[in-house]
């Protein structure tokens, strides 16, 4: 690994968000508190994506991110897969790819529509609402998607929402492993060449491991939307109560804990 692991930034890499406007907005000041408290020349924010469906304000929660990008805030955006539900709903409203169809309980997306005012919204009849969401899910957020990228490396860091494909290199991974994988990586200890950052699969504390670093805390269920701090070696939560080190090794438990895993 490089000797400045982050190439001259701060970086803060922010968690799944799940229609939670509130939480993204408290996390962004809390950010922005930091910077005018400890001034930087390079601060990146680093959004790991799912920023909608199960939270009440997915729309809220793009414009949120549109206005972030625009601002004088450096950041990047990552694509998760409950963001790729949304042009594939459009594109086909009776298609879905795991067990569950997005508009399922158990995925969230009828929250989502109902967030663009789009009400009643059911697995059961899922094109009975896919016009009524074209016309109100605007052009601007889709656009946005389509800038999201898969995975982004900077220095000793690769950050993504799900995870990689051990021994595949990035430049050659499937983007259905960038925002779904499970298996295979979360229990692989192998040496990446770099540490992955990443969300999607709930952990009850942020995981450093040697090979990644988990920093989905499930924000929809518990309330905390995680922001892990990264600057040259230093590895930091940012929390309400104020920067807070994050050692190797700190979350991992002792036996293989599936709480919460989804």
């Amino acid at each position: 690994m490089p000797t400045d692991l982050t190439e001259g930034h701060r970086i803060y890499a922010i968690g799944d968000v799940h229609g939670l406007r509130a939480l993204l907005d408290a996390t962004l000041a809390r950010i922005r508190a930091d910077l005018a408290a400890r001034p930087h020349p390079k601060p990146l924010v680093i959004c790991l994506g799912d920023y909608g469906d199960r939270g009440p304000d997915t729309r809220g929660v793009y414009d949120g991110l549109l206005a972030l990008e625009a601002s004088d805030l450096p950041a990047a955006f990552l694509l998760g897969n409950h963001d790729s539900y949304i042009p594939a709903y459009l594109r086909d409203p009776e298609w879905y790819d795991r067990t569950y169809h997005w508009l399922h309980p158990a995925m969230g997306g009828a929250e989502t529509l109902a967030s663009y005012g789009v009400t009643d919204a059911t697995e059961r009849h899922p094109a009975a609402t896919r016009d009524a969401f074209s016309r109100a899910f605007p052009a601007a957020h889709m656009a946005f998607l389509d800038r999201c990228a898969l995975w982004r490396r900077i220095g000793g860091y690769v950050f993504v929402h799900a995870g990689i494909r051990p021994g595949v290199p990035m430049e050659q991974q499937e983007p259905d492993d960038l925002i779904w994988i499970r298996d295979g990586f979360l229990n692989s200890e192998a040496d990446f060449g770099f540490k992955v950052v990443h969300g999607h699969t709930i952990v009850p504390a942020v995981e450093h491991r040697a090979n990644r670093i988990a920093i989905d805390t499930g924000a929809f269920r518990t309330g905390v939307l995680t922001c892990l701090l990264l600057e040259g070696e230093e590895t930091a939560l940012l929390t309400e109560q104020g920067i807070r080190p994050l050692p190797l090794g700190s979350g991992v438990p002792s036996w293989r804990n599936l709480w919460m895993r989804r």
